[in-house]
């Protein structure tokens, strides 16, 4: 898996390109990596809600709980569904909405230099190992891309949006993904 730094596109994800982007400001660096969690409706897995929602493709008739989302506007870079399998909605040099209001060591406006990636799940539904595998391999080539981020820059949702988001949750194993990309790094 690697990041064409040119085009901001990684290799092995399926496009699936987002209207709910727009362009960095100018000098932004990418030096964070957010991690989330999604499911549509929630806590199904697998329905290809999250690509329809993050392309403004989603029947907000078709579900009772997507009345709420009908006016959202948002998407992510790339979303890990259960099977590993990588979309991504967003170029890596575009700003995708993913983390709204928010702030990291004092900065905020999250979205201007960070990258969002959406685990297919729920805070309280275990991730799959091969979630984990495509997650640690996706952060490994990011960060060869874009030397500033880091292991230290590496946060959930709810980090920098404490106050409105709990994602990626209690379920999410932090020690697992550590483990897995200091073996990814290794093979770099």
């Amino acid at each position: 898996m690697r990041v064409d730094i040119c085009e901001g596109w990684l290799s092995g994800a399926t496009r699936c390109l987002s209207p709910n982007v727009n362009e960095r400001p100018a000098g932004a660096t990418i030096s964070l990596l957010v991690i989330h969690n999604i499911s549509l409706p929630p806590g199904q897995f697998g329905s290809g809600c999250v690509q329809q929602f993050f392309s403004n493709q989603l029947d907000c008739d078709a579900h009772p709980y997507f009345d709420q989302l009908r006016e959202l506007q948002v998407s992510a870079h790339l979303l890990i569904e259960r099977d590993g399998s990588l979309t991504q909605f967003a170029a890596f040099t575009q700003r995708a909405w993913h983390a709204g209001e928010s702030c990291f060591e004092g900065r905020e406006n999250c979205n201007d230099f960070s990258i969002g990636i959406e685990l297919e799940g729920t805070d309280s539904s275990a991730y799959t190992e091969a979630q984990y595998i495509a997650l640690a391999t996706a952060t490994a080539s990011l960060m060869q891309a874009y030397p500033a981020l880091s292991v230290d820059r590496i946060v959930g949702h709810s980090d920098i949006a404490p106050d409105r988001k709990t994602d990626p949750g209690a379920a999410f194993d932090w020690g697992r993904y550590r483990q897995l990309l200091q073996g990814e790094q290794l093979s770099l």
